[in-house]
């Protein structure tokens, strides 16, 4: 058995009422809240009502700050810290999908620490953040259980994640019941995101018998969920299962990271605002077939997981649940490949990766499809 390190700072409720059965464990974390969300996900979910409703029962002041952006930035996250500190709430509490639950992290952090946001892709703060309770209305990143936060850096023309222990949500609550507001593009993107954190866990140098434990129970219930996604059946059951799959997978990624489908995904959102989880989606049968060629047993444990006998019907499950329908040139994807390159979770992938690598993942997946 390999060595490894497993580290979890969250304290997980799963299933029904979870939130108001719990309710010590945010109305414990201080006497004034900062409730970071977007502008609709926390009200059309319930998730906003729920929380407000709870607070005002146990006399706890609040301010809502609903201006999180999908991919929110470094000037985004700015000024949530700048209303969390002038507010002296003493914790926050974020609902939403991975934005708002990202940026959350980000304000925890500058609302103690006199720093520019840049600053927090280095971890360049000394003042301990606020506590942090999240609450997921959606089933993909699994942000609920990870001491990272991924912000867009126009600078930069990418997204950049930072990792820091201290900000592990101290209380995750995740209650199917929030993520039914979602629509099939998002349900159906958000669990692509969250098959992904689980493939490239598993695909990881860092990988390790405990990460892997996360990764491939992840999968499994993706792959008993595949048809009802593809047949666009959202019962209360199969939410519930992408709801707890998500969360596995966030743990996966919170202690491996992820890889290249990540790195060069950025890119396919920043530019051409695909979302986040197509963006993975449309490179990840090739992706499989790259790292395939390196780790065949572990591609093949991937496939075995969601109940697939080979990557082209890997494939094709993908190209029923998305499809490429934007069009790149053979530069942009230079371009991509150059910025995919140079993020750090480019080192952590099974098959050592350079950039005309990428390159061709990237073509072979949105120009070249189906030609392979």
């Amino acid at each position: 058995m390999n060595k490894f390190k497993f580290q979890s700072g969250t304290k997980v409720f799963f299933g029904a009422n979870c939130l108001f059965d719990n309710k010590s464990e945010v109305t414990r974390l201080g006497k004034k809240a900062f409730i970071v969300t977007g502008k609709t996900s926390g009200i059309k979910s319930g998730a906003l009502t729920d929380i407000i409703s709870m607070l005002n029962e146990a006399n706890i002041e609040y301010q809502i700050f609903d201006k999180i952006e999908n991919n929110p930035s470094l000037e985004n996250v700015k000024e949530g810290g700048a209303a969390c500190r002038q507010s002296k709430a003493d914790f926050i509490v974020g609902i939403g999908g991975g934005s708002p639950l990202d940026a959350a992290k980000a304000i925890a952090i500058l609302a103690v620490n006199d720093i520019e946001p840049i600053q927090l892709i280095k971890n360049q703060f000394t003042q301990k953040p606020l506590p942090i309770a999240a609450i997921p209305t959606t089933a993909g990143t699994g942000s609920e259980v990870t001491a990272a936060s991924i912000l867009t850096i126009p600078e930069y023309e990418t997204k950049m994640s930072f990792v820091h222990e201290d900000v592990f949500p101290k209380a995750a609550f995740l209650d199917a019941k929030y993520t039914e507001s979602m629509t099939r593009d998002i349900a159906v993107n958000t669990a692509i995101d969250a098959m992904s954190h689980a493939i490239e866990g598993y695909l990881n140098k860092i990988a390790s018998t405990m990460s892997d434990v996360f990764a491939l129970e992840a999968l499994e219930i993706f792959g008993a969920c595949i048809e009802n996604l593809c047949e666009e059946k959202f019962d209360s059951e199969t939410r519930e299962k992408l709801l707890y799959a998500s969360m596995l997978a966030g743990l996966t990624i919170a202690q491996t990271g992820t890889t290249i489908a990540h790195g060069m995904g950025y890119s396919l959102t920043y530019f051409k605002d695909i979302p986040h989880g197509k963006a993975n989606g449309l490179l990840l049968a090739e992706y499989l077939r790259y790292n395939n060629e390196a780790a065949q047993g572990r591609v093949q444990a991937v496939l075995k997981a969601l109940n697939l006998i080979s990557i082209d019907d890997f494939e094709k499950i993908m190209n029923r649940l998305i499809r490429n329908d934007i069009d790149f040139t053979r530069e942009e994807l230079k371009k991509y490949s150059s910025l995919a390159v140079k993020q750090k979770s480019t080192a952590k992938n099974l098959r050592s990766t350079s950039e005309e690598d990428m390159y061709r993942i990237m073509e072979k997946s949105l120009i070249d499809r189906g030609t392979h």
